[in-house]
């Protein structure tokens, strides 16, 4: 599966004797835009940890690049952006981003240009402490930017941005894609799914959809993506 960035087969995750993903497979392909939609709790972050290598799994096996998810030749080729900010508050966004571009031996002019795609010129010597939500996440975004991965798993990267702030993030991840890099974006909002190329639509630990926006509208006859959704889970309860 050579054309492939990550390919999951069968893969299980348990919290205590509760299995929160249930043989979940997918594969993503090179240069793509897959957004990983579901409600909270479905499993979306579990699932982005066990890509990115960081989440013990049960069962089942993901590759990525052609490497088991975890494998050190993979730790400069993925970027990935918590939920939760990864940037320290008593540093300013440059000295953050510095830091972290040491430690992946980053090029040195890395720090601008992602400051500059993310859209914090304004505010590169304004301690983090000191940012709003949305200058926050896109900090967290930044570093996972540096030294040019391959891979970029996101999570939830649009929350807490205004309707301008989401074009223009969007705008760069096409921007990315057309370079040849692989993204994973999550995301609970629906009306972000019309943005992707290919969905994977979660709940409750399972895949219920895994196509494109418009197969999706096609199957479910409807023009509305969050609909179809709606479809699927009642069509899952119908048979459970």
């Amino acid at each position: 599966m050579t054309n492939y960035t990550v390919v999951a087969e069968g893969l299980r995750v348990r919290r205590g004797t509760r299995e929160v993903l249930h043989d979940v497979s997918f594969a993503i392909a090179r240069g793509s835009i897959t957004g990983l939609l579901g409600p909270s709790g479905c499993g979306k972050t579990t699932l982005m940890r066990a890509v990115v290598g960081v989440q013990i799994v049960a069962g089942g096996t993901v590759t990525v690049l052609g490497d088991p998810a975890g494998s050190a030749r993979l730790r400069d080729k993925i970027g990935y952006a918590t939920q939760n900010p990864s940037v320290y508050a008593d540093l300013t966004v440059t000295e953050s981003l510095r830091y972290f571009a040491a430690i992946l031996r980053a090029p040195g002019d890395d720090v601008d240009r992602v400051i500059g795609e993310v859209g914090l010129g304004r505010n590169a010597n304004q301690l983090v402490g000191n940012l709003s939500g949305g200058e926050l996440s896109r900090a967290s975004l930044a570093v996972a930017l540096l030294g040019r991965p391959e891979l970029l798993v996101l999570d939830e990267p649009t929350v807490g941005l205004d309707p301008v702030l989401r074009e223009e993030l969007w705008d760069l991840f096409r921007r990315l894609a057309d370079r040849g890099v692989t993204l994973l974006v999550s995301s609970h909002v629906m009306d972000e799914a019309a943005r992707c190329e290919r969905l994977l639509l979660m709940r409750d630990g399972d895949i219920l959809a895994d196509d494109t926006p418009a197969a999706l509208r096609t199957v479910t006859d409807t023009d509305d993506l969050e609909q179809a959704f709606l479809h699927l889970v009642r069509k899952q309860e119908a048979v459970a």
